[in-house]
């Protein structure tokens, strides 16, 4: 048999006729970013409580604001993958192995424990930020200074 024969057939469709077959299979193929994404959204991930709205405008407006989170989620990450890629760093995955495509919430997760402590000496107030390591200044660095202005 000939291997055309045994290979499946995979069909692609658009309206958009101006596209070539390589363009459509990448759009395609994008798809799987937007799915991720919203699965993102419905997991406990998340972290957000059970809603139960009945009125249809309110769950619109959740649905925005979700969506919205999900955009500025998403494009933190491109935003960090692009830095690392271009400065040509790495960041630690879950394993502690290097990697140049860490997930936001890998990310978020390593800056959970830093906090701000004031203190009051003398009616001085005093900030400090605790448990910022060298790995969390480099990524505030990457992403830019006003994310470094949070934390100075």
């Amino acid at each position: 048999m000939k291997k055309m024969e045994k290979m499946g057939l995979f069909i692609l469709a658009s309206n958009v006729i101006s596209l070539s077959p390589e363009e459509m299979l990448k759009y395609y193929k994008g798809q799987d970013n937007v799915e991720k994404g919203f699965s993102f959204l419905k997991s406990d991930t998340f972290s957000i409580s059970k809603v139960y709205l009945k009125n249809k405008k309110r769950i619109e407006a959740l649905t925005m604001i979700m969506v919205l989170s999900l955009m500025i989620y998403s494009i933190a990450e491109w935003k960090l993958w692009t830095k690392l890629d271009e400065e040509n760093e790495t960041a630690p995955d879950q394993k502690g192995k290097p990697t140049k495509r860490p997930t936001m919430r890998w990310i978020f997760f390593n800056f959970q424990g830093i906090t701000e402590l004031i203190s009051q000496n003398e009616g001085q107030m005093k900030s400090e930020i605790l448990n910022m390591e060298e790995i969390h200044w480099m990524i505030l660095r990457l992403m830019g200074k006003k994310y470094e202005n949070v934390y100075l």
